[in-house]
């Protein structure tokens, strides 16, 4: 496997990842939010969490995925060492948070329905979520979202920021920065196949009929489904899909888009400039602006607290009614 010592996220971020958060730091106050809230009032609960309810791979503690993940953090150049969980979940799903002491969760069900070949992309791909610093933007989503849903139009004594131009900003970033985790998962394997099969068994795989499903059928899914684009009413549905219009906003881009946008860069000048070993080194990068001001540190704990009180509130009242 390929190897980038001293890589930065910038050689091989997708523009659209870029886009979509420039648009989120345009929202006024939010560089403080993503750099302070998020470590005050989500990141130590969730390592406490984890710590309590799931296992910690290590050389004695699902040595496979642990060396599998220890060759990854290498190959990305990523430093320091995040922490990698398992956790007893059926879902076939896996996930990186943490910005101080960034982790990893693999969900059992992912465990028991992909090859070694197969974990090692999605290893790679939540690493590169890592390398581009993404989590701490993930996890500042997940408390918008979060207590969007829980509030409503209520004021969250934090002014305009949880706007709903601001949920679907976060929905819209989200699924972009998926782009560049894949993109990160591609520089690890040197192969786009398997990141393609792992892609299909993630939409539908079965280990019982694992047989019966052929890559070149699920790419040319991919090709008939970016056809529906010629018809302007498909692309209406599409938008709707992806923004609430079933009930719920998707995090990620649905796989068969995925695979068209990484087939894409495979063949790319770019791609193939950064394996001869010219891509750009990194330097300090990162997503959020880490110059903030003491006062304004204050400032916003007044209003994690504020927000406090109005969401107990919320709770007195329910147990009322």
């Amino acid at each position: 496997m390929p190897t980038y010592p001293g890589i930065s996220s910038e050689a091989f971020r997708h523009p659209l990842d870029k886009q979509a958060e420039q648009t989120l730091r345009s929202v006024p106050g939010f560089d403080i939010l993503a750099k302070s809230f998020i470590e005050y009032l989500y990141e130590r609960p969730q390592q406490i969490y984890l710590m309590g309810n799931s296992v910690k791979a290590g050389p004695r503690q699902y040595f496979t995925l642990y060396g599998i993940f220890r060759e990854t953090v290498k190959d990305l150049d990523i430093y320091p060492e995040p922490t990698l969980y398992v956790s007893q979940n059926p879902q076939v799903n896996a996930y990186s948070l943490g910005h101080e002491q960034p982790y990893l969760i693999f969900n059992t069900g992912l465990l028991d329905l992909l090859s070694e070949t197969e974990l090692r992309t999605v290893v790679a791909h939540e690493l590169g979520h890592i390398k581009c610093n993404h989590t701490i933007l993930t996890q500042m989503a997940i408390w918008a979202m979060g207590a969007a849903s829980l509030l409503g139009e209520i004021t969250l004594g934090l002014g305009n920021l949880i706007t709903t131009g601001l949920i679907y900003a976060f929905y819209e970033w989200r699924r972009k920065a998926e782009l560049s985790a894949d993109r990160a998962a591609l520089l690890v394997m040197d192969d786009v196949n398997p990141i393609l099969t792992t892609m299909m068994k993630m939409a539908g795989g079965s280990q019982k009929y694992a047989h019966e499903c052929h890559l070149d059928e699920f790419i040319r899914q991919s090709n008939n489904y970016r056809d529906l684009d010629q018809d302007n009413l498909n692309q209406l549905y599409k938008f709707f899909m992806y923004n609430g219009g079933n009930g719920v906003f998707l995090t990620h881009p649905f796989p068969v888009e995925r695979l068209h946008y990484l087939q894409e860069w495979s063949t790319s000048n770019d791609y193939q400039n950064i394996r001869q070993g010219n891509y750009q080194k990194a330097g300090k990068e990162g997503s959020v602006n880490a110059d903030i001001k003491e006062n304004e540190v204050d400032n916003l704990r007044q209003q994690i607290e504020e927000l406090q009180r109005e969401i107990n509130q919320i709770k007195t009242q329910k147990n009322y009614d």
